[in-house]
């Protein structure tokens, strides 16, 4: 069992952790990217396979990362070195906690701005602004959002000062206090959403669309796709877990935490297909409508529906709560790591840092439109953030924590931690962990990258 003690405190409960670990994965690529995705890849099939990924490489390295995060008690960085120097690993096993710091401020800066859209559409919608309105008016209504530069600065600018507050105020009276009230809230609205989509008269078909599996539409694309969903809805990689494992109480199992978590952040995601295609297929529109799904083809459709303001107004509010649970997993690393290393208080820790993602955040503001202009080597300064996060340090960072779980950590710690004994759970976790995870994840990071391609091309 583990003996040390974060300097932060802990959970007061496995609830806890759970509510605050659910709401770190729970996010926009839940109730936003797993809708479109399911669409763009056939429905139901797709599902299946998300659902084996999520068995098979999300909750393993879940455990994994929770498991480190315990053991050393500490900020991702620090908790790294530690367990590294007890392994006998060498010392830049710590790159991988700098790797997950990293991510979680980037991705902060550019996922704050796309988090502050809601603020914008979730008044707009209470406003009646797309009742009556066609596809047009909807595209042309984002378009302007996007083209000024001084509403998403100031949405932008809400959205940090909510999670450095949040953050500011500790674990137990600020990261578990705001998870409490969130958590269940969102699922209470997403919840209202599906009794709404009940209604509707398509509720049925789009069940079938989901759930009813066409493997004649599965290609190998349809299964990288569905192991990328599955790891990055997660938020692994990414040091946040890792954090929040550093403050579970030591009489809480991992393994049923986890799976807790793992199942609860899975239902978010169904839950969000299930209250969604139904509206969609009601109103005639694409279910694989890629990206816009959220922002342009959904405000078209509660813009036609009976009660659309209502229902599309707690939608858009389901998106700020999801969003905000998630951001402040993103930030607690980096100030966690401020707090033990410089001695700087949560609330300064946590300001200073979000000085440093608000204007950050500029960067993305301007990439749609006053340096929209500026494009290099994945596309504007938006697309190299999120390439650089999305695609090389999450799936690399995922990587490395389950070589460090399964490879370095000798088997008597990881048995010591996650309390399974050494029978069939314990050696199916350590088998998934130690070959078919990383496995997948050096798949995910290739098709990423489009190295995958480029290999297919030359062997081609």
């Amino acid at each position: 069992m583990s003996r040390r003690q974060s300097l932060h405190g802990q959970w007061s409960s496995r609830l806890a952790f759970v509510l605050a670990a659910t709401g770190a994965a729970v996010g926009l690529g839940n109730i936003w990217k797993f809708p479109y995705m399911t669409g763009a890849n056939g429905g139901g099939a797709f599902v299946l396979i998300y659902l084996a990924c999520v068995l098979a490489i999300g909750l393993p390295v879940f455990m994994a990362e929770a498991m480190l995060g315990r053991r050393g008690r500490r900020n991702p960085i620090n908790a790294m070195r530690l367990l590294s120097e007890e392994e006998s690993g060498g010392t830049w096993w710590q790159l991988v906690g700098w790797m997950g710091v990293l991510a979680g401020i980037l991705i902060l800066s550019y996922y704050s701005v796309i988090a502050g859209w809601t603020f914008s559409y979730t008044i707009d919608t209470v406003r009646g602004v797309f009742v009556g309105a066609d596809s047009a008016t909807v595209t042309d209504h984002f378009s302007a959002l996007m083209a000024s530069p001084g509403q998403l600065v100031l949405w932008h600018t809400i959205f940090i000062a909510l999670t450095v507050y949040v953050v500011g105020r500790g674990v137990e009276q600020g990261l578990e206090k705001a998870v409490k009230y969130l958590m269940p809230a969102l699922f209470v609205l997403l919840l209202a959403l599906v009794a709404y989509s009940m209604t509707t008269g398509y509720f049925m078909e789009g069940l079938r669309y989901m759930f009813k599996p066409d493997f004649s539409q599965v290609t190998g694309q349809t299964v990288l796709d569905a192991m990328g969903q599955a790891f990055f809805s997660l938020s692994l990689g990414m040091g946040a877990i890792m954090a929040y494992g550093a403050y579970l109480p030591d009489d809480a199992s991992i393994a049923e935490t986890s799976f807790t978590v793992v199942l609860a952040d899975t239902s978010v995601a169904l839950l969000a297909g299930v209250a969604i295609f139904p509206i969609v297929l009601l109103n005639g529109l694409n279910p694989g409508a890629g990206p816009g799904l959220v922002f342009q083809t959904l405000p078209l459709a509660f813009g036609h529906m009976p009660g659309g303001v209502v229902f599309g107004t707690l939608f858009f509010i389901l998106l700020i709560f999801a969003a905000w649970s998630s951001s402040i997993g993103l930030i607690e690393p980096a100030v966690a790591r401020l707090v033990e290393n410089h001695n700087l208080t949560r609330p300064r820790a946590a300001a200073l840092i979000g000085v440093v993602v608000w204007v950050l955040g500029l960067l993305t503001v301007l990439s749609f439109n006053e340096l929209s202009h500026v494009t290099f080597l994945a596309g504007s300064i938006f697309d190299n953030l999120d390439f650089l996060t999305s695609n090389i340090l999450l799936p690399l960072g995922g990587l490395l924590i389950a070589v460090f779980a399964g490879w370095v950590m000798c088997k008597s710690s990881t048995v010591d931690e996650l309390e399974m004994g050494i029978g069939f759970r314990y050696g199916i976790w350590r088998f998934l962990t130690r070959f078919v995870a990383p496995l997948a994840l050096v798949v995910i990071f290739l098709n990423a990258t489009g190295m995958l391609g480029l290999l297919r091309s030359t062997n081609a």
